[in-house]
């Protein structure tokens, strides 16, 4: 019987196609053909692992790498020699010299993890022997983990999945010394593998005990803010975070969200003005008081889950209700109704606030206690302090305080009627900063005329204030939460009036109201023309976002923000008490549990299933049943020398083609090629096979 393989012409032209790649990464016979496919294979791994850090590397390091893999693959594809040590003790001590002229050291968090991925580059070409291979492997994983340090968001975690199977995928290649395996075969054992690890996973999730504090980070990770807002604020600071896209924070109302104009989530409050920039008042001449008298029927329930950033600001609506109610945050409410955290905000949290939207703040001040808020600097804006004193004279020349609120409406109605501009990119200001606002650029941000209106209440005699936090947020319809983002970042101000305590009052809105109405972001997005052009298209594009942020979302919520407070929940809702005793108790049964059911699964014996194998022993069934004298130690040739003296001559040619074709599955050149598709087709074809006997 011929055992020939099929033409190439009878090829697909997608195999055709991938002819080069069935032959790199198929099944190789030769040891050194196996060496340079499982090098390719872990090329590709480490490509996958040292990626994700070139985002905070220094562009000379991604340089390096990248020339060091190009050369390694290279040398794979063209089986050149790897350099020697002439060649690499020179490029070691220049990479170690470059990683301390950048970062003056070669220890810490950035240093230590550029010096690793030159590592990783150079010992790739000194790979000769397969103990190279497994530290290349090991190395990788190291250097895998090192990247949960800067980000811990999904794509991270869909990298981490791939590189994490290559590197697997090299792992079961290298350790396979006689017979080389298919692709698939070898990639269904690591999937396996990873599939028999995910219950470990999630119980370890679940119920390892968790501490205070990110799990990833590095001792000296609390340094610099990574806020947009500031502790102070000058022209200019808030504006330039519009560009910025980042979450400070995701909020879930307990039922309808407020209207936007009542989003004003409180930060910093500044009372004390240099003449430049407005910063937070020093020692009090009286220690103040705080009183909140508020309307019932405004309350707001929700949840906030702020990002880290470093500083000891916490934010809510105005006005709070109550502190936040969680029991690893502690926290407090100062005079000016701004909330602080016991210590700086380095991990995501999640508290749960009631605040107040119609409310009387301190309405009963003394006159003491208000003297702070009404200081100015000397020998600065001297047009401002005219124009104060005409605009006092005019409207309240008796100096009655029941007419404060006269003159707050006086000075919006001047933005609103003179040619005031609401921009983005302001002009600069210089030392009569507000002289120079008020009367020769008019143009200005929220901070520009927030800085201008509380100067002008000041040289009225009326207290004010700077407030800055963020203004208003984007809800999700997808999810139901809102985003609120530095874009969102905002300068209001507070006056004090007899009667009404400290009353809020937003310049800004008097010169563009659809900044409060409508938010900043989508001002931005419309002043940028971003969608301009895409018409109705653009709408895709959106709901593409919002599903999007919500599966970003997800993932905070449920997997990097479970804490210690969610995991002790957990072990409430099984009915023990929330100890650390409990919690590990629970685990090491779970664990038990698990390791005693892979180790069943993993030690149960096997049979090894034969497809191609069954389907010839039916053939050999349906040639016996028809008179062959058929045994099982009959081969494919044995069972054509008997079927020709037994079946009729045209079921003879019939089991001549299906035997000869089980002999090119199971011993031809193609067998390496037989797919399952080629083994049911076969299986099909005999049982249509109805031989029959030669007639007595």
């Amino acid at each position: 019987m011929s055992t020939a393989a099929p033409a190439a012409s009878e090829a697909s032209p997608l195999r055709r196609l991938l002819a080069p790649v069935t032959r790199v990464f198929g099944p190789q016979t030769s040891s050194a053909a196996r060496e340079r496919r499982d090098v390719l294979v872990l090329l590709l791994a480490v490509a996958l692992v040292v990626f994700p850090h070139f985002e905070h590397t220094a562009w000379w390091a991604t340089g390096i790498v990248l020339l060091l893999l190009i050369w390694r693959v290279w040398i794979t594809l063209a089986q050149r020699p790897l350099p020697g040590r002439v060649v690499m003790l020179p490029l070691l001590l220049a990479a170690a010299g470059a990683v301390y002229l950048q970062h003056r050291t070669l220890a810490g968090q950035d240093a230590g993890v550029t010096l690793l991925l030159l590592l990783m580059a150079l010992k790739l070409l000194e790979m000769r022997a397969r103990r190279d291979i497994f530290v290349v492997i090991f190395l990788a994983f190291f250097i895998l983990l090192m990247q949960y340090l800067y980000g811990q968001e999904i794509p991270v975690a869909v990298i981490t999945l791939l590189a994490v199977t290559a590197l697997f995928f090299v792992l079961v290649s290298v350790n396979l010394d006689e017979v080389d395996l298919p692709a698939q075969r070898k990639l269904k054992l690591v999937l396996m593998t990873m599939l028999k690890a995910v219950p470990l996973a999630v119980a370890l999730f679940l119920l390892f005990p968790r501490l205070q504090g990110p799990l990833w980070g590095m001792p000296g990770d609390s340094g610099q803010g990574r806020t947009g807002l500031s502790n102070s604020m000058a022209p200019g600071s808030i504006s330039r975070l519009l560009e910025s896209d980042e979450v400070v924070m995701r909020v879930r109302f307990d039922g309808a969200a407020p209207t936007n104009d009542k989003l004003y989530w409180r930060g910093p409050v500044f009372g004390f003005f240099n003449g430049r920039a407005w910063l937070p008042l020093g020692q009090r001449s009286v220690p103040p008081a705080i009183s909140i008298e508020a309307d019932p029927r405004s309350v707001v329930s929700y949840t906030v889950t702020l990002e880290p950033h470093k500083r000891d600001w916490l934010f809510a609506l105005e006005a709070p209700a109550e502190l936040p109610a969680s029991d690893s945050l502690q926290s407090r409410l100062n005079p000016e109704m701004q909330l602080f955290a016991s210590g700086l905000i380095t991990e995501r949290i999640r508290y749960s606030m009631r605040s107040y939207t119609e409310f009387r703040l301190s309405a009963n001040a003394t006159p003491d206690e208000l003297a702070d808020w009404t200081a100015l600097p000397r020998g600065i804006n001297p047009r401002t302090l005219e124009f104060a004193a005409q605009l006092r004279q005019r409207i309240a020349p008796s100096n009655d305080p029941r007419q404060d609120g006269q003159l707050v409406t006086a000075v919006l109605q001047h933005f609103r009627n003179e040619p005031f501009g609401y921009t983005l990119s302001p002009p600069p200001l210089g030392r009569h900063s507000i002289d120079e606002f008020l009367f020769e650029t008019r143009q200005g941000y929220c901070e520009h005329y927030a800085s201008a209106f509380v100067f002008l209440m000041r040289a009225l005699q009326i207290p004010a204030r700077v407030v800055t936090g963020y203004q208003g947020g984007e809800l999700n319809p997808v999810d139901g939460y809102m985003t609120v983002r530095q874009a969102d970042a905002h300068a209001w101000a507070e006056a004090w009036l007899p009667g009404r305590g400290w009353v809020r009052v937003d310049p800004t809105a008097a010169v563009a109201p659809n900044r409060i109405e409508r938010g900043a972001a989508e001002l931005a997005r419309q002043a940028s023309g971003a969608l301009q052009g895409m018409g109705a298209d653009r709408s895709w594009i959106r709901s593409l976002r919002y599903n999007w942020e919500a599966l970003q979302n997800g993932w905070n919520q449920w997997v990097l923000s479970y804490t210690q407070d969610r995991q002790r929940e957990l072990v409430e809702r099984l009915g023990l008490a929330p100890s650390l005793e409990n919690v590990a108790l629970l685990l090491a049964i779970v664990m038990g549990v698990l390791l005693t059911w892979l180790a069943v699964v993993s030690m149960r014996p096997r049979t090894v299933h034969d497809p191609l194998g069954d389907a010839f022993r039916l053939l050999r069934d349906r040639l016996e049943h028809a008179g062959v004298a058929a045994s099982v130690s009959c081969g494919p040739r044995e069972l054509y020398s008997r079927s020709k003296r037994a079946l009729v001559d045209e079921d003879v040619k019939q089991a001549r083609k299906l035997l000869s074709r089980y002999e090119r599955l199971r011993y031809g050149p193609a067998s390496a090629q037989a797919t399952r598709a080629d083994v049911r087709a076969f299986r099909r074809d005999i049982r249509a096979f109805k031989p029959r006997p030669t007639p007595l």
